[in-house]
């Protein structure tokens, strides 16, 4: 049974309804098997669909609109000229396990510092040669 939208659900629903483009486009032939299925896999994977009708008769277009829900069990949005638009909330599905916490290494130890020794200082040369006077 789809679920009757409030108008400001089907408000919002037209608001996101607004950038798509149709989907499924329905022929001559009209509401086929093959169409269905199509519809319902297009509401799984998008939830919320523009359908394009190829027919003159206004009547015929509603009367599309009410089997398509029906079959699929969605709520029908909107329906101006040729194209209709039905949403069909996703079931909500398990949260996925988590992953299992991942194994740290072991740290790391710094090696020991050795100690220093200390480097022997040297003592400068002696000059050689005489000293110059300014």
């Amino acid at each position: 049974m789809p679920k009757e939208l409030t108008p400001a659900e089907r408000q919002a629903l037209k608001g996101r309804a607004h950038r798509l483009h149709p989907v499924v486009f329905v022929g001559a032939d009209g509401l086929t098997p093959a169409v269905v299925a199509e519809v319902a896999g297009a509401l799984k994977a998008h939830e919320l669909i523009k359908i394009r009708v190829l027919g003159e008769d206004r009547g015929a277009r509603e009367r599309l609109l009410g089997e398509v829900c029906a079959a699929t069990d969605a709520t029908p949005v909107q329906h101006i000229g040729r194209i209709l638009v039905i949403y069909r909330a996703r079931p909500e599905e398990p949260a996925p396990k988590p992953p299992p916490p991942a194994r740290r290494p072991a740290p790391r130890r710094k090696p020991e510092r050795r100690a220093r020794t200390p480097k022997p200082t040297r003592t400068p040369a002696p000059r050689r040669g005489k000293l110059r006077s300014r």
